[in-house]
């Protein structure tokens, strides 16, 4: 026997020191291997739509709402399973406003703790008693335990017993406590883990409070987007990141996430804009100031980069400030402003010594922004570039591609990086320049890894000074990698999921990044059910280009199906009428046998787990 196995062998039998308890050990992991795998849950690009991604968390997609129609369909109204899914969603806030119309009976509190108890049961049905228990509120387990586990008997003992637990429950006025607990673990037991595909950050008002729910969900993992790892840079006090996160921020409107949520003033940034763009309303003049600031960072990074061959973004060079034009691709185009104060002619991508302060100032208060750098660390604990999970690939953007359809990268120093390899080269830079530091150059990574065409996170060269600044639309499209193009074959799929060790027929690429126009008949589902896109707008900027707001994936132990998402009201709608968010449903995958835990990468290490103590047996 190998040194080490008998090593790790004599470690395993301090776990199971008796024949008895491995075999007890061997028994219980065959059993689970033979439960239906959890239900897996796929978003992507929630653009801090704080109160759209809550909602869906909570109404499990729409899945509390079909078990609630499914079992209570004779029951209850229509009105009253509103009603009642209402209360699973947001348990406090749903019996805060019962209260105030004083409906809290002990008949309501009864027939709804037996309803609540009904679809707990129901739910836990496809996982052991013991991970039932340990989702379980700790203060509630034993009785929650005892009430799902209720058996019918000749002398109708445990029904006598189970009414005396629901009769005490309320007497000692802790029946709104355990309403609250039923409803988590419901919606825990709904969902067994939760994939965001990238772009949690920008455009809509409150990422970070979708950076606080997920850091108290159960069971989940974030692959990055170019907006994520735009703000990790930033976090990290990577100037030119902090200059585009500030930018973005200005244009969407969403000061408030960086003040209030993140403590981050902006107030030397529009003194600093008052001067130079008197004429300007107060916060145009502070958006000019920061993209200007912006479009000479960057101009200084590509000039320390040839290899990203972007020279054709050094635009601040190309202007003709007394015509009012700029040149690019050798074409002028008539600029909407040119009045550009802080630019030197002569050498237009120096810093101005405010400038200068300005941004040291901005980069100070990024890094030392204890809640932001809280979330970076969870971004970097949960979050990867990509993820191969129960035989899917998980990625936000792009696997670059050149024009013949193959894999395209990046040289760096004397290695030129692509595919798998690239990814995980990327993965490795953002995870230093985030946990332990870097150098200049890859700092400046951070900034490629947002913004360029051959970036596996953006696949696509953002025109930012074209869009601010050009009345003409043919000069603002973005050019995309070719990716975009090859996506929908198959074999390109199949060659992009071999790269990952993926062989399954049953594999997919699960992508973000770039909204499905379902309003203009584009479908999610491509390359004959290999690649599926699962950005279906969650932004409201995104609703009339979709036609939708967003989408979730569901992966349980049947079928894979989409649900598209219509545009959410407000929390407030459903708390008063019961309004729930819209969805449909496309099953696109059905599985000819049920997938079984056996079937899942949780399986393959059960399966490994078993083999280990049959040897120490």
């Amino acid at each position: 026997m190998e040194r080490d196995k008998k090593k790790y062998l004599e470690l395993l039998a301090k776990e199971y020191p008796t024949k008895q308890l491995a075999c007890r050990e061997i028994i219980n992991l065959n059993a689970i291997l033979n439960l239906p795998k959890g239900t897996e849950h796929f978003m992507s690009d929630l653009h801090g739509e704080y109160e759209a991604f809550c909602h869906i968390v909570n109404n499990c997609a729409g899945v509390i709402r079909e078990k609630v129609d499914r079992i209570f369909a004779k029951g209850l109204s229509e009105q009253e399973r509103r009603e009642f899914c209402t209360l699973i969603y947001y348990p406090k806030e749903k019996l805060n406003a019962l209260k105030e119309h004083q409906v809290l009976t002990e008949d309501w509190y009864k027939l709804n703790l037996q309803n609540l108890i009904t679809l707990a049961k129901d739910r836990s049905s496809k996982y052991t008693r013991s991970k039932v228990r340990k989702a379980m509120p700790e203060e509630f387990a034993y009785i929650l335990d005892e009430l799902l586990h209720m058996q019918e008997d000749e002398y109708d003992n445990q029904i006598e017993y189970y009414r005396q637990i629901m009769e005490t429950i309320i007497r000692l006025r802790i029946a709104d406590e355990f309403i609250i607990a039923l409803a988590e673990l419901i919606k825990r037991l709904a969902v067994d883990h939760l994939h965001i595909v990238g772009d949690i950050y920008d455009r809509g008002p409150h990422p970070d409070k979708i950076m606080d729910l997920l850091m108290n969900y159960h069971s989940l993992d974030i692959q990055w987007g170019n907006h994520d790892v735009l703000w990790m840079g930033a976090a990290s006090g990577v100037e030119v990141c902090v200059a585009a996160v500030v930018r973005n921020n200005m244009r969407y409107g969403n000061i408030e996430v960086l003040e209030s949520g993140y403590g981050i003033s902006l107030r030397t940034l529009v003194l600093f804009a008052e001067r130079q763009y008197p004429a300007d309303d107060l916060m145009e003049a502070a958006l000019q100031a920061i993209s200007v600031l912006q479009f000479k960072l960057e101009g200084q990074l590509i000039a320390r980069h040839p290899e990203y061959r972007m020279d054709d973004r050094r635009l601040l060079e190309r202007i003709d400030y007394d015509q009012g034009t700029v040149e690019i691709a050798g074409k002028k185009y008539a600029m909407s402003r040119s009045d550009f104060p802080t630019v030197d002619r002569a050498d237009p991508y120096r810093l101005t010594s405010e400038e200068r302060e300005l941004l040291s100032e901005l980069c100070r208060s990024f890094r030392n922004s204890g809640r932001l750098r809280q979330h970076i660390r969870f971004l970097c604990a949960k979050g990867s570039m990509y993820r191969c999970y129960n035989e899917n690939l998980l990625y936000h953007g792009c696997i670059p591609l050149d024009e013949q359809g193959n894999f395209e990268g990046i040289s760096i120093g004397d290695r030129i990086y692509k595919g798998k390899e690239y990814l995980d080269y990327a993965d490795r830079v953002v995870r230093k320049v985030c946990l332990t530091g870097a150098d200049q150059s890859e700092a400046d990574f951070m900034w490629y890894l947002w913004a360029a065409q051959t970036s596996p996170l953006s696949g696509r060269t953002i025109k930012t000074f074209e869009k601010m600044y050009l009345t003409d639309k043919e000069a603002a499209e973005e050019p995309r990698n070719p990716y975009y193009e090859f996506y929908n074959k198959e074999y390109i799929c199949n060659m992009i999921l071999r790269e990952f060790g993926l062989y399954s027929p049953m594999s997919h690429i699960i992508n973000g990044h770039t909204p499905v126009e379902v309003s203009s008949g584009e479908a999610p589902v491509r390359a004959n059910g290999k690649l599926i896109i699962i950005d279906g707008g969650f932004c409201k900027a995104y609703h009339k280009k979709t036609g939708i707001a967003g989408y979730t994936l569901i992966y349980n132990s049947h079928c894979m199906r989409l649900k598209a998402h219509q545009p959410f009201e407000s929390i407030q709608k459903v708390l008063e009428e019961n309004k729930d968010i819209e969805s449909s449903t496309d099953i696109f995958e059905t599985e000819e046998k049920r997938i079984r835990v056996k079937d899942t990468d949780i399986g393959k290490k059960i399966q490994e787990q078993i083999a280990d103590l049959e040897l120490l047996l």
